[in-house]
């Protein structure tokens, strides 16, 4: 029997977002079986917009706040798997589909959750945000609400309400509150596919920092876990402590930049307020008004060579390369003989992102070390390509390009890491990639973008580097562009890093996660073959 989907949308005087967001829902494929329409006692007409919508029904209730609409929508409806939407939100194409392939992939999962896009009030794309859940999602939940979006989750109903569902008593941060209270009980699973539109039109709930902080450190307060638990868990909490002060601190300065055209003493008393929030933000905020205030008396000469202190860009003729300077690289080998090469840094980020995908029939080419160790015992099959013989551990010999290496609709997965540019006909690969996939089933490609060329074995078939703009009309002309995903990585830093040869070991880690498109050292595509 097909499982059943049902969609709670809640609107308190949204009915001005709400159409939308109803379209996004009945826009579905499939569509979902229920749809309920939980009007949280609002002064404007959502009963108009819902007349528009045959198949939604419409509950009101007095104003009791969005944890009480939310469970009486989930009351109100008879589905094993549930969606909570606010009415300033919407679905993105496909979403329930998506959270379903991921339950199917991990059925214990009491919720999944996909990758989010932020909007303006218009509706116009603004940014993305997707990150995995790690090995405990209850420990880094408790470091981070790294799902952050309530719309891009899919709950199993019966646990959610076997949880209790969600506590009325919290005007905020309900959603982080269950999201602990399940992960606790249950495995989660993500998917980086976009799920759900988070709208920022400036009257989000979620814009009140001061009052968002108190709600997160309440709730966070309640799931300090017990010392017998273990001291993992115990750690990950007195992080996550820090971790909401620091980042509600950052935004609460960020207004007190946006409004600097204050007095002395209102400014003092300003940094004293978020000194009580987080000292560390507070000290920073200290040391870049005293910056900014010896900027602006000093004369014009002067400011040139402050970048030495205040570490802005070296004014022209100042630059030292350092050990940069030579015309021979630190390393010929990728950063290999020194540990591990800056590009294996991102491949694994991007395979850690979609991890959930690496299941069932898997092919990966070279060896199967990448899918033991993101497909764990979602794996029921390993094949290993390797283009020659020679390789003990290659199940399959050949150039997947030839039609007779790779059998059709075979697999679940392929992971094609650092390849793709060693094939010159790279339209025929693609396609060899899509015939050998079964209906569903993904691949996971990752190329280089800026990069040394190996000297090597594998220097004279080195054809090319890639952007993500040459992999997305590459794999859309094949999967069309509703099932490509194309991600870049890295940044200057990255990429001159890379290029010397340095390894992961010997940086600051902290400067590769900025992502700049100008600098892409690693261009990796998630693509799905679409089903029928």
């Amino acid at each position: 029997m097909t499982a059943t989907v049902g969609v709670v949308v809640t609107t308190y005087n949204h009915a001005h977002f709400l159409g939308e967001a109803l379209a996004s829902v009945f826009s579905q494929h499939p569509r979902p079986d229920a749809v309920v329409v939980v009007d949280d006692g609002s002064s404007d007409d959502p009963a108009a917009v819902v007349r528009r919508f045959p198949g939604a029904q419409l509950l009101r209730q007095e104003n009791r706040g969005l944890a009480a609409a939310r469970n009486a929508g989930l009351r109100a409806l008879d589905a094993e798997y549930v969606v909570f939407l606010d009415a300033d939100d919407r679905l993105e194409p496909r979403a329930l589909e998506a959270a379903m392939r991921c339950f199917a992939r991990v059925p214990g999962c009491g919720f999944v959750y996909g990758g989010h896009r932020y909007i303006d009030r218009d509706g116009q794309p603004i940014g993305e945000r997707y990150e995995p859940p790690g090995d405990v999602a209850y420990e880094r939940l408790l470091r981070r609400n790294f799902i952050a979006m309530h719309g891009a989750v899919m709950y199993k109903r019966e646990c959610l309400v076997d949880v209790g569902g969600f506590d009325e008593s919290l005007r905020r941060c309900e959603d982080y509150d269950v999201y602990l209270r399940m992960a606790k009980r249950f495995p989660v699973a993500g998917y980086a596919d976009l799920a759900a539109a988070y709208r920022l039109h400036g009257d989000n709930m979620s814009s009140d920092h001061g009052a968002m902080l108190h709600a997160a450190l309440e709730v966070h307060a309640r799931h300090r876990p017990d010392p017998a638990v273990g001291p993992r868990a115990l750690q990950a909490w007195r992080e996550g402590r820090r971790a909401w002060r620091e980042y509600y601190g950052q935004e609460l300065a960020s207004e007190r930049y946006r409004s600097r055209r204050v007095s002395t003493a209102q400014s003092i008393g300003q940094l004293a307020r978020l000194a009580r929030v987080s000292p560390r933000v507070a000290a920073r905020e200290a040391v870049r008004g005293v910056k900014h205030r010896i900027l602006a008396h000093l004369p014009r000469s002067a400011r040139a060579r402050a970048w030495r202190w205040f570490g802005d860009p070296p004014a022209k003729g100042h630059v030292s390369t350092g050990d940069f300077g030579s015309v021979v690289p630190i390393s010929r080998d990728f950063g290999f003989d020194r540990g591990t090469p800056i590009d294996r840094y991102y491949i694994e980020r991007f395979l850690a992102r979609h991890e959930i995908e690496i299941a069932g029939r898997v092919l990966e080419v070279g060896s199967d070390d990448y899918t033991r160790r993101f497909g764990g015992q979602r794996v029921a099959q390993i094949d290993i390509l390797h283009v020659r013989e020679g390789n003990p551990r290659a199940t399959i010999v050949g150039d997947l390009t030839d039609p007779a290496v790779l059998p059709e609709s075979a697999f679940d997965c392929i992971v094609l890491t650092q390849t793709l540019h060693l094939i010159y006909d790279v339209r025929v690969a693609v396609a060899r990639l899509h015939r050998a996939l079964a209906p569903g089933g993904v691949v996971l490609v990752t190329a280089p973008g800026i990069s040394q060329i190996d000297r090597g074995e594998w220097g004279s078939s080195w054809f090319w580097s890639f952007t993500t703009e040459s992999l997305s009309r590459l794999f859309h002309e094949c999967f069309g562009p509703d099932d490509v995903i194309v991600e870049h990585y890295g940044n200057v830093f990255a990429a001159t890093a890379f290029l010397q040869g340095l390894a992961v070991e010997e940086v600051d880690t902290a400067k590769l996660d900025p992502l700049d498109k100008s600098y892409q050292v690693i261009v990796a595509v998630r693509a799905r073959k679409r089903r029928g």
